[in-house]
């Protein structure tokens, strides 16, 4: 029975192979023809026909704002601590502030959108960053966010253990930022974040709106490379 199943199977090995290499070629161009969620290009366009992202709330003092807030050039970016291309965007948009922070033509302006049924853990952090705040101001916050960022291996993966330890690495007073994170204070804010980030559009994350100094607004979907969001910025300073 062995031999004879074997002999079976070569004889139909020949016209499999080309099924399957049939199959192999149609599923190439038809998966070739889908870009990525994080591969979307960039809407360098003002978006006029997109009244949702006038929705996008109005920047002031309490908002977390790297650069200055006078910068004629301000990209708000809606973002989950435990998204993978967020961690990705995060390095594009430090890069970003590198180039154009430094001349004051860029603010990065940071709110929360955590994806719940991805990420339980991102509300906690989120949180996290605001009691940073809150004990700090603002250049805590900022260290706080960076190090999440540069230490979780997202997807859920940061061991909430870690959240005391990175206040303590960013010089705060562990037993206040633990008082903090654990009274659910900041519970609120977040979720007006990430409600905002839904009324303007934002299905994902990362969402951002690039405000130029016209008040003409773009659309960056996703995690997108360095040169495509310079791209926007430089169209958006014209």
């Amino acid at each position: 029975m062995e031999t004879e199943t074997k002999v079976e199977l070569n004889k139909l090995s020949v016209p499999m192979a080309i099924i399957i290499a049939g199959v192999l070629v149609a599923g190439a161009v038809y998966f070739s023809s889908i870009k990525p969620k994080d591969a979307t290009p960039v809407n360098q366009q003002p978006n006029t026909g997109n009244t949702s992202l006038e929705n996008v709330r109005a920047i002031n003092e309490t908002d977390h704002i790297r650069g200055n807030i006078n910068a004629p050039i301000k990209i708000v970016e809606y973002s989950d601590t435990e998204c993978p291309f967020c961690k990705r965007f995060h390095t594009t948009m430090q890069r970003v502030m590198d180039e154009y922070g430094k001349n004051n033509k860029v603010a990065w302006i940071y709110r929360h959108s955590p994806i719940d049924t991805l990420h339980s853990k991102a509300r906690k952090e989120a949180e996290a960053t605001e009691c940073a705040n809150e004990l700090g101001g603002s250049e805590k916050f900022w260290a706080y966010l960076d190090r999440i960022y540069e230490i979780t291996p997202a997807n859920n993966g940061l061991d909430p253990k870690e959240l005391p330890n990175i206040a303590l690495y960013v010089g705060l007073n562990v037993a206040d930022f633990n008082t903090c994170l654990n009274s659910g204070k900041y519970a609120q804010r977040i979720e007006e974040d990430l409600q905002n980030a839904n009324a303007t559009g934002g299905g994902g994350t990362p969402w951002s709106i690039v405000v130029a100094k016209d008040g003409k607004k773009y659309s960056i979907n996703g995690a997108q490379p360095y040169e495509m969001v310079k791209q926007t910025i430089d169209s958006a300073l014209k």
